[in-house]
């Protein structure tokens, strides 16, 4: 009896593990189409990964033609997404919808109803993931979050998992493959800002109304996410600093280049003894770095912690099967892991929650950097003597310079200039001062510089 009554155990949680997961997806666009086209194709695979059979058997869209035409029928469709969050077959909903309105209503219903969640949301968990995560934890579901940065780069699971001996002591990263693409256009061409962006329109690699993307939102939301499973914080979305690259100059990419440097979108955030820098905004990159090279619209993300030092996370940022590999780790995390109580499972944002502390974010006139410096003045004697007075009055020392010869009938020049690394708010006294000399003709162009050594 003893014999078959263990048999009868080792026979039910066989069959327990062979169960299906049950996936409701919300959105069958780019990202949804390319999760349900990978999901079919590798489905053997990712079955035997995971334990148990993965399977979307219902899809909810407002374009019904659609998600007919991308899942043959093979599935129950509907245009009503609170009837699948609703659903009890349904173990698992994927929301691929994205913004911060229908989407927030959804993931909430969701987890109320016990289901797990995996989304691709950036900019929802960047402005609300704190009160989404206290609501998983209280209902004791997983929501997952691997595609929301960086598309198909496992940098989620490398911060959250790979890296957990560390203190991690800074981030930096190409996040966004829209104004990566822009710039090596830009730099690779010659052209201005507004021929780059009209070039990665027609070629599909930035949306009709790219604003997001080119100042720098869509970059400060993926940062926020990764500095909270970094640092332990809450996310701080709201108190990051963010330039977009809209008014760079191809000019001054020019003369970065002359000087052994490369312009980047990059989000940065590093741990300070005065607490965090939170930051987006186009960056000089000495050439000889490894990120400095990525080119187009890859993405790249380096990470300094303090055991194994420098690595770096390469890969596609975007795309319906990049983004649609990360969506589905995250089920398969779900599918092995969905039945381990909570306190077993390796927490949302890495920290446990009672360790998350709120440290503050600095000011951007606190944080110490190397800076670029572009002035256009009167090509007239003792120029260089009153701009040199005057950063040495802040304590601000050059480590190189250009001074262009002006075109020919021309009475006007520039003057490039890199600092050695200073306070910021030294810096904008010192522009200040400079701007306000007679001879200065145009507004200086300030950007920030980064070793990343």
């Amino acid at each position: 009896m003893a014999i078959e009554s263990a048999g009868l155990v080792e026979k039910t949680t066989e069959t327990e593990q062979l169960k299906p997961l049950n996936v409701g997806l919300l959105g069958i666009g780019t990202v949804g189409g390319g999760t349900f086209a990978v999901l079919t194709r590798n489905a053997a695979v990712i079955s035997r990964r995971a334990g148990r059979p993965i399977r979307i058997v219902k899809v909810a869209d407002k374009n019904l033609e659609l998600a007919r035409r991308v899942t043959g029928g093979a599935v129950a469709l509907t245009e009503d997404g609170f009837a699948l969050v609703n659903d009890p077959s349904i173990d698992v909903v994927v929301e691929l919808i994205g913004g911060y309105g229908i989407a927030k209503d959804l993931i909430m219903a969701a987890i109320s109803n016990g289901k797990h969640v995996v989304t691709a949301n950036k900019a929802l968990l960047a402005v609300h993931g704190d009160e989404i995560f206290a609501a998983a934890r209280a209902h004791g579901v997983i929501v997952a979050f691997e595609a929301a940065v960086a598309g198909g780069i496992p940098i989620i699971k490398a911060l959250r998992e790979g890296l957990t001996a560390n203190r991690i002591q800074w981030i930096a990263g190409i996040i966004n493959g829209t104004t990566n693409f822009i710039l090596s256009e830009m730099r690779d061409k010659g052209i201005s800002f507004a021929a780059a962006l009209e070039d990665a329109q027609r070629m599909g690699y930035a949306e009709a109304d790219p604003t997001f993307d080119i100042e720098g939102v869509d970059a400060a939301h993926k940062i926020a996410i990764l500095s909270a499973l970094a640092f332990g914080i809450p996310m701080q979305f709201s108190r990051a600093h963010i330039e977009g690259i809209s008014k760079l100059e191809a000019d001054d990419i020019r003369y970065a280049e002359q000087l052994g440097y490369r312009i980047k979108l990059l989000g940065i955030a590093k741990w300070r003894a005065g607490g965090v820098e939170l930051r987006v905004h186009p960056t000089l990159i000495p050439a000889r770095r490894l990120i400095a090279n990525v080119e187009g619209a890859m993405n790249a993300i380096l990470v300094q912690a303090d055991a194994v030092g420098s690595t770096m996370y390469y890969g596609k940022g975007a795309g319906a099967e990049p983004t649609a590999s990360a969506v589905i780790a995250d089920l398969v995390d779900v599918a092995r892991l969905h039945k381990a109580s909570p306190e077993h499972r390796v927490p949302s944002l890495a920290f446990q929650p009672d360790a998350v502390k709120d440290t503050s974010v600095m000011p951007i006139a606190e944080i110490d950097s190397g800076y670029y410096l572009r002035l256009r003045v009167e090509d007239k004697r003792g120029v260089l003597a009153d701009i040199t007075r005057i950063l040495a009055d802040q304590q601000i020392s050059i480590d190189a310079m250009i001074q262009r010869e002006p075109d020919e009938g021309e009475s006007q020049t520039d003057i490039i200039m890199l600092t050695h690394v200073t306070k910021e708010r030294f810096v904008d006294i010192a522009i200040s001062k400079i701007e306000a000399l007679p001879v200065v003709t145009q507004r200086v162009v300030r950007l920030r510089m980064e070793d990343l050594g």
